[in-house]
């Protein structure tokens, strides 16, 4: 019998653990395999393999069905104590999207109402018998919870429903690992599985057996296979957690470099599938991947915003936030959402169209709030505004007054939305005139990209500028007569020298 290691709950949707038949037992944990021997049975090396029959359709595993068709799965929620059956609803509908965004087939949703959660399955043992005679009858491969599970919950679950058992945070996570593209978010992703999947490793037959402690029988006995296979792990979080501090370096040199030239930074942050990617694309042309799913894009994108008042912003489009967001991911995608509590304006965008949008503000301010991104200054905005009849738009008014209405997709209420930003970004705390030459169309570039111009005037030694400025940028231009800078950001005084 080949020597197994299991995951209990184990995200599965195409990314769980494989029982393979052959030489070895082979576990994969997202990027990272365990390999063990399994030599037992083996033909000799001279011994003629005898011919294997081929297998009708009965005999295939289940594994390999899974490979044929779509993963079959049952959603399961639970109203805890004080919290409403419509709440619930709402929340299992959300578990049936990112099911089918991970590549389910969604058979069948069951929501209960309880006190406090069963300590031995979560659900207690009448919703078990029903759920295991629903398994049954539906033929489901998979039962998702829309909570997050203890391992022995899990565990005990599993066995009693015949079937694979995984929960709401196992699931999330298989959707990033799917979506995410960049070498640092799939480090962040591996990082979140790992320490996961850690406590809920366990194993049976050889797994279990120990491997030899040392020279002569009165040695230890030695670590058992399950052992070994933490060790493993541990080892890769350790590597994982320095590859991303080096990573989080590179991109401090380069927030750096922004912040010395003075660019005010902007950043983009909502609930999952809020319109935050096509709303970056209308406001700068970055070109990201929209899709109408959950979670389609979580690689941060930085792009060159254009202000009215002629500045220039760096606008950031964050990963999405979810309700229970698992904390494991949280702590994984910190140094990229850390991003968020360095800007200048926070754009909170909220997807207008949902019946209940102040359930996910208070869902997404969490999450900032555990990021340390709770102080930075917020604009509050309403998306999909192409989706909202005449009584949604009062509605969201009398809910959200002098709050901006726009519509990503058509591009309605973004001049309004620009302007908005324009006002709420600081401005530069160095006011001052300058003489610029004809021939330095590269510096008076510069003055537009990251100062403030008050007023210009072409004259025939150059062009003459009042604007306000960054430091870094009024240090450049003091060699074209540039004047003594003032304190005050309200009003451009002149002093001639």
């Amino acid at each position: 019998m080949a020597a197994r290691t299991r995951l209990a709950g184990a995200p599965a949707l195409g990314h769980g653990s494989v029982e393979y038949p052959g030489d070895h037992a082979r576990l994969s944990l997202y990027g990272m395999t365990i390999m063990t021997d399994n030599t037992q049975n083996q033909p000799a090396p001279n011994q003629q393999t005898p011919t294997t029959p081929r297998r009708d359709d009965s005999d295939i595993r289940l594994v390999e069905l899974r490979k044929l068709r779509l993963e079959r799965v049952i959603l399961v929620g639970v109203a805890i104590g004080g919290g409403t059956t419509h709440s619930a609803e709402r929340s299992l509908e959300e578990l049936r999207r990112l099911a089918e965004t991970a590549g389910a087939e969604v058979l069948d949703g069951m929501l209960q109402r309880r006190a406090r959660p069963d300590a031995g399955t979560f659900v207690g043992k009448g919703k078990t018998r029903e759920l295991t005679e629903r398994v049954r009858q539906l033929g489901a491969d998979t039962v998702i919870m829309d909570d997050e599970l203890s391992p022995s919950q899990l565990r005990k679950l599993e066995e009693l429903v015949d079937a694979k058992v995984i929960d709401r945070t196992a699931l999330i996570l298989d959707i990033f690992a799917q979506h995410a593209t960049s070498r640092e978010g799939k480090a962040q992703v591996e990082l979140a599985q790992l320490n996961y999947l850690l406590p809920r490793l366990r194993g049976w037959g050889e797994s279990l057996s120990r491997h030899g402690g040392g020279i002569g029988p009165m040695r230890g006995p030695g670590e058992t296979k399950i052992e070994i296979d933490r060790r493993r792990i541990r080892r890769r979080l350790t590597r994982l957690r320095r590859d991303l501090v080096q990573m989080g370096r590179t991109r401090d040199i380069k927030r750096q470099g922004r912040e010395r030239a003075g660019v005010p930074a902007v950043a983009l942050a909502g609930y999952t599938n809020a319109g935050k990617s096509t709303l970056l694309n209308r406001l700068s042309g970055a070109g990201v991947l929209v899709e109408d799913r959950l979670f389609s894009t979580l690689d941060p994108t930085t792009r060159r915003l254009d202000l009215p008042d002629g500045r220039s912003a760096t606008l950031t489009d964050t990963v999405g936030f979810i309700a229970k967001l698992p904390h494991d991911l949280v702590e994984a995608f910190k140094s990229t959402l850390e991003e968020v509590g360095r800007a200048d304006l926070l754009v909170h965008l909220v997807d207008a169209a949902q019946p209940d949008p102040g359930q996910q503000i208070e869902a997404v301010r969490a999450v900032l709030a555990e990021v340390g991104a709770a102080e930075v200054p917020e604009l509050l905005v309403l998306n999909k505004a192409d989706l909202a009849d005449d009584l949604t738009r009062a509605r969201l008014a009398r809910q959200f007054p002098d709050t901006p209405l726009v519509s990503a997709a058509t591009g309605e209420g973004v001049e309004r939305l620009l302007a908005e930003v324009a006002a709420r970004l600081p401005h530069p705390v160095v006011c001052l005139t300058a003489l610029l030459p004809y021939s330095r169309g590269d510096l008076l570039d510069r003055v537009y990209r990251e100062g403030e111009v008050l007023e210009a005037e072409h004259v025939e030694e150059g062009t003459r500028l009042t604007l306000r400025a960054p430091a870094a940028l009024a240090h450049a231009l003091e060699p074209y007569g540039t004047v003594v800078p003032t304190t005050t950001t309200s009003t451009t005084s002149t002093v001639s020298g």
